[in-house]
């Protein structure tokens, strides 16, 4: 995920550029961080008090050139315009949230009008046309059946043991069509760019640690990675990968 997204900003922006981020929905900061580490200006946006405190803990422990470059801000990822002028970001990242919202359209709108001109919106969702795919993989075949109607959300909870992203407590998830997505994308201005897969083949991996298994093969880690990374962006594995990684760009 972290390489798609890379591979986005180096394929759309200069070299050297500090871009203003925004990660909606920043959860305990990784992906934000990331990015100021690598120089770049950003804001985190999360509702939930536990996770921002997670956050602002891992901030302190950075150096003050990073601290300097990130801020966190408490507030629900469906009131961007309540904290933000439209065009205040380059990059906008919305990962893992869409999955808690009833509607997604006005947040996603919400998120384009923050975007400027030319800007990259990062989304990740869960696969709304791959419902069908963990549970028949594992043996739940009333669970795979239920999945493969056409209006099947399949709702998971916190229970569901291996979820990716982590589900929040209390939390049931919702999932999103690529070709659904794509429309709304076109619709609010930040037409589809390019998309990927995430998950292809881990999905089913339990809570096997991937690192713990490669430990006496130091490329065992990096091999998985570079498979998953081959097929989530291969068709036709990218299209029933766990979640999908899909890139927008504001006209």
């Amino acid at each position: 995920m972290a390489r798609q997204l890379d591979e986005q900003l180096i394929g759309r922006f200069p070299v050297g550029r500090r871009l203003r981020v925004l990660d909606v929905g920043m959860g305990r900061g990784v992906q934000a961080l990331r990015l100021a580490r690598a120089g770049h200006q950003v804001t985190g946006l999360e509702q939930d008090a536990v996770l921002i405190g997670a956050a602002r803990e891992a901030l302190a422990g950075q150096p003050p050139g990073i601290q300097d470059r990130m801020r966190i801000i408490e507030g629900d990822s469906r009131d961007t315009g309540v904290h933000f002028l439209p065009g205040s970001f380059d990059v906008v990242l919305c990962h893992g949230v869409l999955m808690y919202v009833e509607e997604p359209d006005p947040l996603l709108a919400g998120l384009a009008r923050v975007l400027a001109p030319g800007g990259l919106l990062s989304l990740l969702v869960r696969n709304g046309d791959a419902l069908a795919m963990r549970p028949g993989l594992t043996g739940r075949w009333a669970d795979a059946l239920a999945a493969l109607e056409p209006a099947a959300q399949v709702p998971r909870s916190r229970t569901d043991p291996d979820e990716e992203p982590p589900l929040r407590a209390g939390a049931t998830v919702r999932a999103d069509r690529r070709a659904a997505l794509t429309a709304t994308l076109a619709g609010i201005g930040a037409p589809l760019h390019a998309w990927y897969g995430v998950r292809v083949f881990t999905d089913t991996a339990g809570a096997t640690d991937p690192a713990a298994d490669g430990a006496a093969l130091p490329d065992g880690l990096e091999t998985l990675l570079a498979v998953e990374e081959r097929a989530g962006r291969t068709d036709p594995y990218r299209g029933v990968a766990a979640l999908l990684h899909l890139c927008g760009v504001r006209g």
